[in-house]
């Protein structure tokens, strides 16, 4: 995977999440529970395994490690390993579905199973492996379980990201702001950014417009209980949004960041002309690789929040049409096994969504180093952080909707609340269009 970002800028949902999931693996893998069997019928035969972006010098020797373990502790078995670039992902997985020929089991987030799992396409896990359920963390599980599609469990989790707030603070000694009060809460950074623009005319605290899971962060409800209607447009998603109209409005946010995707806020902060990145758990060594300079002034923070913070998750799904549906379940459930995403996760700067890996050593030991340290707070951070984005938000449509509402509310063409209600409009016609 890329760094910088769940891979570079792509289409649809799966760009977010994938991006902040990326990771550098190396090394070999095949040490999780072989003889992981599927329930009902024989595991034996030939399957094909997806990844998204994979194939490469850091990972082709863990992978190749990981099938060939599985190979040979089920003779007969043959994995056929292939690899799809990031660009176009969405689409690739769109055609081959609608063809008929969507491999067995597929690297995916929860948005883009979705929109497969409603054309029928893959396997609920809930009802195909019921006990599955109790060996992944709740609210990994919880994530591949779509209440708006009868409440069907279409993926098992695999990995999972999250991070800290990382701050350059020579930037808020240079703009008037205490370094060492740097902001914890959303009405502190607002604040904070606030007279970073009253100080600073080449500088900003914040460089991109609010997206669906940071609704979720400040404590606005996404949708109702039933997960039917998107609802992000009550009051405290109104509040929310007008504290960038009043940052934007006070030169605190620029015009190019009403488009700015993640790709852009991160060669922001490298830059050194951004404050403040929500990072992830890879950000630290990237930056002390290709920014020395921000590096040597960083502060790091919790990931802000009012209510819970975000983590993105990538999952195994399996084909509905499968041939071999037995072989491809047992592959799944063996390389999201407890021992094989406890090996991926030292190897990659992400988490496992296994129950009970995070009490390794490895994510609770602190041995003095500073990645360490974040890891941990990681940690930590990923027992209660909750997968806001909703399944059912598409990121090529919904988002882009609702980045370009927010911007003509900025931009004073039409009110906030305007804004978002034309928004909500837009995700909830497009999801009842697609019922």
């Amino acid at each position: 995977m890329k760094s910088a970002g769940r891979r570079a800028a792509l289409t649809a949902g799966l760009a977010l999440g994938s991006l902040l999931l990326s990771a550098c693996v190396t090394g070999g893998g095949g040490g999780g529970d072989t003889s992981a069997k599927a329930p009902g019928g024989k595991v034996s035969g030939k399957i094909t395994f997806q990844t998204w972006n994979l194939k490469n010098d850091k990972f082709t020797s863990y992978f190749n490690g990981l099938i060939a373990a599985f190979e040979k502790a089920h003779p007969g078995t043959d994995i056929k390993w292939v690899d799809q670039p990031a660009e176009g992902y969405q689409d690739k997985l769109s055609a081959d579905a609608a063809a008929n020929s969507l491999p067995d089991v597929v690297d995916m987030g929860p948005e883009a199973a979705y929109t497969l799992a409603q054309a029928g396409v893959l396997l609920d896990l809930g009802k195909a492996d019921p006990k599955a359920k109790g060996k992944y963390l709740d609210k990994a599980w919880e994530a591949m379980t779509f209440d708006g599609l009868g409440g069907g469990t279409y993926g098992y989790p695999w990995y999972l990201n999250t991070g800290p707030s990382f701050f350059n603070k020579a930037l808020f000694k240079k703009c008037g702001l205490n370094p060492d009060k740097l902001p914890a809460t959303y009405a502190e950074l607002f604040d904070q950014a606030e007279t970073m623009a009253e100080k600073c005319s080449d500088t900003m605290m914040i460089a991109r417009m609010p997206a669906i899971e940071t609704f979720g962060e400040y404590g606005v409800p996404l949708m109702d209980e039933h997960g039917e209607k998107f609802t992000y447009n009550d009051a405290k998603g109104v509040e929310y949004v007008e504290r960038f109209r009043k940052l934007y409005a006070k030169k605190g946010m620029d015009e190019e960041a009403l488009n700015n995707l993640q790709t852009k806020e991160v060669e922001e902060f490298k830059a050194g002309r951004l404050a403040y990145l929500p990072g992830s758990s890879y950000t630290l060594d990237d930056l002390k690789a290709t920014a020395p300079e921000v590096y040597k002034n960083l502060g790091i923070g919790p990931r802000i929040n009012n209510s819970a913070p975000n983590m993105y998750i990538e999952s195994l799904v399996v084909n509905a049409n499968s041939k071999n549906q037995s072989l491809a379940l047992a592959f799944a459930k063996y390389v999201t096994d407890s021992t094989n995403q406890l090996a991926f996760a030292k190897k990659a700067s992400v988490f496992p969504s296994s129950a009970g890996t995070l009490d390794d050593a490895y994510f609770t030991k602190d041995d003095g180093d500073p990645a360490t340290k974040v890891r941990l707070e990681s940690t930590a951070q990923v027992k209660k952080a909750v997968v806001w984005w909703p399944p059912a938000f598409s990121g090529s449509a919904d988002s882009q909707t609702l980045r370009e509402q927010i911007a003509q509310a900025l931009l004073g063409k039409k009110s906030v609340k305007k804004a978002l209600d034309d928004s909500v409009k837009y995700s909830n016609e497009r999801l009842d269009a697609n019922k």
